[in-house]
C-alpha cells in the first residue's frame, strides 16, 4: 500500500537531475565572468593543479555546482568544493583531501595563508560607474580633498583628471594569488610615497601623512568589512555607494564597547587559519590570568547563541578570529562576546584608549602598532 504522503523511496535514488554548466547564476549575471572562469583555470593549468578545493560562502554556495564542472571540464583536474563558508580559507580541510591548492571566492578577510598554493576569486558583479561618479562628486565638492578610494580603480580612473588627491586601495594578498583590475599599474603607485599596507589592503600615501589624513569612499554593500574598516580608521570620515541600490551616503561609527571585568573569562578560537592565531591565545591567557581571572579555551566551529549558553559559569567571551568575524553582534547572547583588543583593555593597565581601534589582533602582538603600517620605500 502507498502512502499518500510520500513517494518512493528508489525513485528518489534513481531521480536524475539536469544542471546546465554555465548559465545564471544567482546575481542573474553570467557565471564565466561573474565568477572570472577563463583567469581561474588558467591558475589551475598554469601550475599543472590536479586536485582543486573551491571555497564558497554561503550566499554564493548555490553557484558551486556549476562553477566546478566548469573548472573541471575545461581544465581536468578534479574538483571539491569545501563545506567552510568562512571568509577564512580553510587550508585544514583543503589537506584532508589531498588538494594541490585551494581558489577561495567571494568576500575575504585576506588573512596571510601559508600551507597552499591560494588563488582569491571576487565576484565581477556590474556596477553603473556614471552613477557611482556622480554620487563621489556630490559626496566630494572639494577636488582638493584627499581621499583613499576602495575598490575602485575604474573610478579612480574616471574621476583622475579632476580629483588630484585620491589614492586607490589595491588588494595585496600575502602569500596568494588574486584577480584584480589590470589597469591599475604604476601609474597611480607614487614610489616616492608611504605603503600603507592594511587587512590586505595597499595604499601609497602622499609623503608626509598618513592615512588618518585621508577621507574613505567605499563601493560595496554594507557589512562587516565596512565596519571592520570604519573601527580600524575612525578618525577618517567615510562615505559608501551601494552598487545594488546606486545610493552614496556619509557613514559614521559612533560606539566602541570596552570590554568589562569578568571573573571567568571563555576564550573562543574562531581560526585555524590565521597566521599566529595560537601566539595571541597565550597571549590572551597570560594577561588574563595576571588580572587575576579564570580562562577556558573553546573551539566550536561556527558560534551561535544555544551552543554559548551552555556555559553559565563564564562571565565573558574574547573571539579569537579575523579581523571581520571578531566584530560579532552579541546583543542576543546571554554573555558579551568581546575581541582580543577590549579584553586587552579590561585586563591590561599598559593599554589606554587612545581613540584607535585594533580589529586584527596581530596588531596586539609585540612589536607591532594599533596603527596602518607606514613604511617607506616601493610599492
Amino acid at each position: 500500500m502507498t502512502d499518500a504522503f510520500s513517494s518512493n523511496s528508489e525513485a528518489v535514488l534513481q531521480r536524475s537531475v539536469n544542471v546546465s554548466t554555465i548559465a545564471a547564476g544567482s546575481y542573474g549575471g553570467h557565471l564565466v565572468e561573474l565568477y572570472q572562469i577563463v583567469e581561474t583555470c588558467h591558475f589551475v593549468t598554469s601550475h599543472q593543479f590536479k586536485k582543486v578545493t573551491l571555497q564558497f560562502p554561503d550566499k554564493l554556495l548555490c553557484d558551486a555546482v556549476p562553477v566546478s564542472a566548469e573548472i573541471e571540464k575545461e581544465t581536468k583536474a578534479k574538483i571539491f568544493v569545501l563545506g567552510d563558508t568562512f571568509c577564512c580559507v580553510d587550508e585544514v580541510a583543503a589537506e584532508h583531501v589531498g588538494a594541490d591548492c585551494i581558489m577561495h571566492y567571494g568576500a575575504s578577510c585576506l588573512c596571510p595563508s601559508r600551507r597552499l598554493p591560494l588563488l582569491y576569486v571576487f565576484e565581477k558583479r556590474p556596477i553603473d560607474i556614471q552613477q557611482c561618479a556622480t554620487a563621489f562628486k556630490e559626496l566630494y565638492p572639494d577636488c582638493q580633498i584627499n581621499l583613499s578610494n576602495l575598490f575602485s580603480g575604474f573610478l579612480w580612473k574616471f574621476l583622475c583628471d579632476m580629483y588630484a588627491n585620491v589614492v586607490v586601495s589595491i588588494l595585496k594578498a600575502d602569500g596568494a594569488d588574486l584577480i584584480q583590475d589590470s589597469f591599475l599599474g604604476s601609474d597611480n603607485l607614487d614610489l616616492h610615497d608611504g605603503v600603507n599596507i592594511k587587512f590586505g589592503r595597499q595604499f601609497c600615501v602622499k609623503e608626509g601623512q598618513s592615512i588618518d589624513d585621508y577621507s574613505m569612499f567605499y563601493i560595496g554593500q554594507e557589512g562587516l568589512t565596512l565596519t571592520n574598516f570604519m573601527m580600524a580608521w575612525n578618525h577618517c570620515a567615510f562615505s559608501t555607494f551601494n552598487p545594488e541600490t546606486s545610493t552614496g551616503q556619509m557613514k559614521r561609527y559612533y560606539v566602541i564597547e570596552r570590554a568589562k571585568d569578568a571573573g571567568v573569562v571563555g576564550i573562543l578560537v574562531g581560526t585555524l587559519g590565521v597566521a599566529n592565531y595560537l601566539t595571541i591565545i597565550e597571549q590572551l591567557k597570560d594577561i588574563i590570568h595576571k588580572a587575576g581571572k579564570k580562562s577556558y579555551m573553546f573551539a566550536m566551529g561556527k558560534i551561535n547563541v544555544p551552543k554559548l549558553a551552555n556555559f553559565l559559569e563564564i562571565d565573558v567571551y574574547v573571539l579569537v578570529a579575523c579581523p571581520e568575524n571578531s566584530l560579532l553582534d552579541s546583543s542576543e547572547f546571554y554573555r558579551p562576546v568581546v575581541t582580543p583588543f577590549e579584553m586587552e583593555l579590561a585586563c591590561n593597565n599598559h593599554r589606554e584608549w587612545t581613540g584607535v581601534y585594533a580589529t586584527d589582533f596581530r596588531d596586539l602582538l609585540p612589536g607591532m602598532s594599533f596603527i596602518a603600517l607606514i613604511v617607506n620605500g616601493a610599492c
